[in-house]
């Protein structure tokens, strides 16, 4: 599916948009959904807690950092 010769960047975008799709069709049967959805709430409380940064960024971010890690462990 992924060119070889392609940068690294562009594998780990293609393999996180396949498992956010995967994890879009399954739900919580899903072995990645878990720890992305722990990874949104707990970002999203460090967000609140922080001053300079809102709760829905520290969602965002912590969703995105657990699907990363997810992809690429």
């Amino acid at each position: 599916m992924t060119d070889p010769n392609k940068p690294i960047d562009n594998k780990i975008l293609v393999d996180a948009v396949e498992e956010a799709k995967a994890m879009g069709r399954e739900g919580m049967k899903h072995p990645s959904t878990r720890p992305v959805l722990a990874g949104a709430a707990l970002g999203a409380v460090a967000g609140g807690v922080l001053p300079v940064v809102t709760w829905p960024i520290g969602l965002a971010a912590g969703a995105a950092f657990m699907l990363y890690k997810r992809v690429r462990p």
